[in-house]
């Protein structure tokens, strides 16, 4: 995959991820069993596309001669910490941020979630040891004020446990990149996979007692496929050509579009002050993004083996 597809992917994955503020508002489901079966209908999408080469194989056994057969593909599955860090902090990144909507205010859950730049930034200097450049630092400060513009309206000092978890959404959320940035030279599919069944085993016994509607039952098959199944996969194929600042600067228009939705099915208008918050962040993002496909970023020289 090219820079500039990873871009795309990257970019996709975060208008995906946006439709879960308005849906994780009007389920009527608790959080543990909502994160629960959301994980487990996105472990099956992600295992399905994991399974392409299989069933690929299998078609073409069916058609060639036997004496044509080729070699069929396996699956491996090599537990790494850097893939068990990625599993826990998508877990945590998730869970965090479904307590954090129902505790405090949506402003408040997600502006916190996207303190997240912040950490990447920092840790990423020292984890991946991944250099962050003056425009990274300008664009990531000029994400920040707008996000500040978007939200500043209804950002609350109310619901301090929300907003702790927020906060901690945000945390987990850039160590979930990070863990799978450090894997860009290695399969990142298997931690994302590992991540939601993580999140099914955890949640999914809370179900019990718990008894969805029909429209529960729908909104989370539609969060566990296109909110989180198929935008886990774009992130796991794109952070492999993406610096990690890279991939959360682009991430940011997933708290930019949430409105979008929100505007669409309710109907309710954001605020001029809003309308501009969000138009810094898209511009800011897209001068960025052109920046980076004009000069991808090169790949670090590999060290000589004695």
């Amino acid at each position: 995959m090219s820079h500039r597809k990873a871009i795309y992917c990257q970019a996709l994955a975060a208008i995906l991820f946006s439709t879960s503020g308005l849906l994780i508002k009007v389920i009527t489901v608790e959080p543990l069993p909502l994160l629960g079966v959301r994980g487990a209908f996105a472990a099956l999408t992600i295992a399905l596309y994991m399974a392409r080469p299989l069933l690929q194989s299998a078609r073409r056994d069916a058609s060639d001669s036997p004496r044509s057969r080729h070699p069929k593909p396996r699956l491996k599955f090599r537990l790494t910490l850097p893939m068990l860090g990625g599993a826990i902090s998508l877990v945590c990144a998730q869970a965090f941020f479904i307590i954090a909507v129902r505790e405090t205010t949506a402003a408040n859950a997600i502006f916190l979630q996207y303190t997240a730049p912040i950490f990447v930034a920092f840790f990423g200097i020292h984890y991946l040891r991944e250099p962050v450049g003056k425009l990274d630092w300008l664009a990531l400060a000029t994400v920040g004020v707008g996000l500040l513009c978007f939200y500043g309206d209804g950002l609350t000092t109310g619901g301090a446990l929300g907003n702790l978890f927020g906060l901690l959404a945000g945390l987990a959320f850039a160590w979930f990149l990070l863990f799978m940035r450090k894997q860009k030279d290695t399969s990142t599919i298997e931690t994302v996979l590992l991540g939601n069944v993580l999140s099914a085993l955890l949640g999914l016994p809370f179900l019990i007692g718990a008894a969805p509607s029909a429209a529960d039952w729908l909104g989370m098959l539609f969060l566990g496929i296109f909110q989180i199944g198929i935008p886990s996969i774009l992130i796991a194929v794109a952070i492999k050509k993406l610096t990690a600042v890279e991939a959360i600067l682009i991430q940011t228009l997933e708290p930019v579009l949430n409105p979008v939705w929100v505007l669409l099915v309710i109907g309710e208008m954001p605020t001029s002050l809003a309308l501009l918050g969000g138009a810094i962040v898209v511009g800011a993002v897209t001068f960025r993004s052109i920046f980076s496909i004009r000069t991808p970023p090169a790949e670090p020289a590999s060290q000589p083996t004695a």
